[in-house]
């Protein structure tokens, strides 16, 4: 039997790639699944789907800007109002990249827009419900980051830069709250085959397919799996790092393209 039987998990970005693949297998392991995200119409498509092979009580879906506050902290209280109770995990995964340029070309709007999800956003959603998981006596937060938070690559200072937040945010909170139950897990993956690259392009679906020429990227489902591994490990194990490349790739810039 799972370890994540019963468990209330919230998951963000899950709309779409890994964070639908996330909810998905979540729920295959016997968790009830909040999906969370700003597109509404895809997360009841993916709230239907877990529902049909669950039951009901399996998956509720929360429209949420991360980006605001206020809308966050009314969320997290409709998540109670609702009947589902505390909420024992959280996976951040909501986050993008905009726009690929030098450092002095760099567009204050791509900018802001990776800040405020990757950063403020998550920064948002994990204040708050961390405290309940510390009043509980225990949680387990699982944040998706990227092998860009380890390697800067050209161009991509800003996102490296907000992948770096990531990593260090783990630490802290590993250190601010051990002793009280609370697991800290990264889940950072190389190059995965999702909508990342024509977010990143801002549309243009030809820039965004050549990320991926000639090399086999990670699936969503892949990077799904370690998370579900990672969380459904015993409460004395705490994974707190996991680097998950395509065997293709051997850093942020050294891919092998056939």
């Amino acid at each position: 039997m799972s370890r994540l039987e019963g468990k209330i998990a919230v998951v963000t970005g899950a709309s779409s790639g890994i964070g639908a693949a996330c909810a998905v297998r979540l729920a295959d392991a016997g968790a009830r699944v909040i999906v969370a995200a700003r597109r509404e119409q895809r997360l009841i498509a993916l709230r239907d789907e877990i529902v049909q092979r669950h039951g009901p009580e399996s998956c509720g879906a929360l429209e949420i800007d991360l980006r605001d506050r206020q809308d966050v902290r009314a969320s997290v209280a409709r998540i109670v109002d609702a009947g589902w109770g505390e909420v024992d995990i959280l996976v951040n995964n909501a986050g993008l990249a905009a726009g690929l340029s030098d450092f002095p070309e760099g567009d204050f709007d791509d900018w802001d827009r990776m800040i405020d999800t990757n950063i403020k956003g998550l920064l948002n959603i994990t204040r708050l419900l961390v405290p309940g998981m510390v009043a509980r006596g225990g949680g387990h937060i699982v944040n998706i980051g990227s092998i860009s938070g380890r390697e800067v690559y050209p161009r991509g200072a800003v996102y490296c830069g907000t992948k770096y937040f990531v990593r260090a945010l783990n630490r802290g909170l590993r250190l601010d709250t051990v002793g009280q139950g609370i697991r800290v897990t990264s889940i950072d993956p190389g190059m995965v085959d999702t909508e990342f690259s024509l977010v990143r392009f801002h549309g243009d679906a030809d820039k965004a397919r050549a990320v991926y020429d000639g090399m086999t990227p990670l699936a969503a489902e892949d990077v799904a799996e370690a998370v579900v591994w990672a969380l459904d490990r015993p409460a004395h194990v705490n994974i707190e790092e996991i680097l998950i490349m395509p065997t293709d790739q051997a850093s942020t810039a050294v891919v092998h393209r056939k």
